[in-house]
C-alpha cells in the first residue's frame, strides 16, 4: 500500500478546505516573494471558485465568497459614485465660472461705454461721495451752498442736456474775471428757466477756473418744495439787493436774469425781444461793491417751449405767474414738457466797470438808469448778431 497522506482534522470538510487554502496561500506567497517586483501582474488574478466557498474576515468571521465579491462589487460601484458626483460639481463649477465670466466682463464692458475707461475710479469716487453724503462729512456755506453736491451730482445731471440736448457753443469766456466779484446780467426767455442752468454750466465746466456762479432767484423757486432745497445746495440764493451785495463783496461770481417773468414768459411772437429790465437793481449792487458787470447774451432758449397761449385764470388758481400753452402742452401731457432740441449759443460781451463811479451814485436814479440801458441794448445788438449768423434753429 503505498504512502498515504495524512490529512490533519480540523472540523471535517470545512477544515479541509481551510487547509488546502492555506497551503496554496502559503505557495503563492513564496512565488511571490521569489518573483520580481517589476513581474508583478498589474490586476490580481480572479479567485477560482473551487478554492471555497468561504474566505476569513480580518476579525475572523467568515463570510461567503459570494457574497464577498458582491459586498467587493457594491463597494467599488459605491466607490465610484463620489467620483461621479465631483466630477460632475467640477462640470458645473466650471460652467458658473464660464457664465460668471461672461456676465462680468459684459457689465465691465457696459461699464466702459457708459463711463468710459476710468469707470472703476468713477465708481469708487461715487461710493466715497455716498459715505461722506450719509455721515455728514460734507461743508455747506452761509447762504445753503453745497460745492461737492454740486459738483457731483447738479452738474453731472445738467452736462448732458448741455453737451449733446442744446450742443451749447459759449464764446467769450476770457471776459468773466478770473477771480473776484463780477455780475454776470442775462437775457431771459425759454418758459422754464434752463437758460439760467445751462450758462451756469457754462462757467463751471468751460472757464479757466472752473468758476461757480451763483444765481439770483425769484421767491417762487424756493417756495416749491425739493426744487428749493436743491437750488440752495447749487449755490442760488434770493434776488435781493443784501444777498447779492453781500456774495459780490465776498468775491463771488453772481448771475441775474432781470427781465423776470416778463422775459421767461413772453409769447413766442415777440421771441428775442428783451423786455424791461426792472428798476435796475442789479445795477445799484454792482456800483456799491465796486464789481464789473458782465453782458450775456443767449440765443436758442427762446424755441424750446414756444409759447402760443396763456391760460391766465388757471395760473392765478395755481399761483403761478402764467400757465404756458405750446404745440406740445398741455395736449400732450407730461409729454409736451420735453423742450425741443434746439441749437444753443452763450456769448459773454465785455465787462462795463463800475469802479470809476462814485460810491454815492449807487443812489443816483439816473446813473442807475444810464448803466441798465447799456446793459440791455449790449445784449439785444449781440443778440441781433448772433441771429444773423445763425442757420438753424436746430443747427
Amino acid at each position: 500500500m503505498g504512502d498515504a497522506r495524512i490529512i490533519p482534522f480540523e472540523g471535517g470538510a470545512r477544515g479541509a478546505r481551510r487547509s488546502g487554502r492555506s497551503a496554496r496561500s502559503a505557495q503563492s506567497a513564496e512565488s511571490a516573494l521569489r518573483q520580481p517586483v517589476a513581474d508583478e501582474p498589474e490586476e490580481f488574478p480572479a479567485r477560482d471558485e473551487a478554492a471555497g466557498e468561504a474566505e476569513e474576515a480580518p476579525d475572523g468571521a467568515e463570510v461567503p465568497v459570494r457574497e464577498a465579491r458582491r459586498l467587493g462589487a457594491g463597494a467599488g460601484e459605491r466607490a465610484g459614485r463620489p467620483e461621479a458626483g465631483r466630477s460632475r460639481g467640477a462640470g458645473l463649477g466650471m460652467f458658473a465660472g464660464a457664465l460668471g465670466g461672461l456676465v462680468g466682463g459684459a457689465a465691465r464692458g457696459l461699464a466702459e461705454g457708459l463711463a468710459g475707461p476710468d469707470w472703476e475710479d468713477k465708481a469708487a469716487d461715487g461710493l466715497a461721495f455716498l459715505r461722506r453724503r450719509v455721515t455728514g462729512a460734507y461743508e455747506v456755506d452761509e447762504f445753503g451752498f453745497d460745492q461737492e453736491l454740486t459738483d457731483q451730482l447738479v452738474m453731472s445731471i445738467l452736462r448732458p442736456l448741455y453737451e449733446k440736448y442744446f450742443r451749447v457753443e459759449v464764446r467769450g469766456l476770457e471776459h468773466v474775471p478770473a477771480k473776484g466779484g463780477a455780475l454776470i446780467v442775462a437775457n431771459h426767455s425759454g418758459t422754464l428757466p434752463l437758460d439760467a442752468l445751462m450758462t451756469q454750466v457754462a462757467v463751471h465746466d468751460h472757464h479757466p477756473e472752473a468758476r461757480n456762479l451763483r444765481l439770483l432767484g425769484a421767491d417762487l423757486v424756493f417756495q416749491l418744495p425739493l426744487v428749493g432745497e436743491l437750488a440752495r445746495k447749487s449755490g442760488h440764493t434770493l434776488a435781493c439787493h443784501a444777498d447779492a451785495e453781500r456774495l459780490l463783496s465776498q468775491g463771488e461770481l453772481v448771475g441775474v436774469w432781470p427781465e423776470g417773468y416778463k422775459g421767461l414768459g413772453k409769447p413766442f411772437k415777440d421771441r428775442y425781444k428783451l423786455q424791461r429790465f426792472g428798476r435796475g437793481g442789479f445795477v445799484s449792487s454792482a456800483l456799491r461793491t465796486g464789481v464789473p458787470i458782465v453782458p450775456c447774451s443767449i440765443v436758442g432758449a427762446e424755441e424750446i417751449y414756444p409759447m402760443i397761449g396763456n391760460f391766465r385764470t388757471l395760473a392765478r388758481l395755481l399761483g403761478l405767474p402764467y400757465f404756458p400753452v405750446t404745440p406740445t402742452f398741455p395736449v400732450l401731457g407730461p409729454v409736451g414738457l420735453v423742450p425741443l432740441p434746439t441749437k444753443w449759443r452763450i456769448e459773454f460781451g465785455e465787462p462795463i466797470r463800475t469802479d470809476t463811479y462814485p460810491a454815492h451814485t449807487a443812489d443816483d436814479p439816473m446813473v442807475v438808469f444810464n448803466l441798465t440801458d447799456e446793459v440791455r441794448e449790449t445784449i439785444q445788438h449781440t443778440i441781433y448778431k448772433v441771429l444773423m449768423h445763425r442757420r438753424s434753429v436746430f443747427f
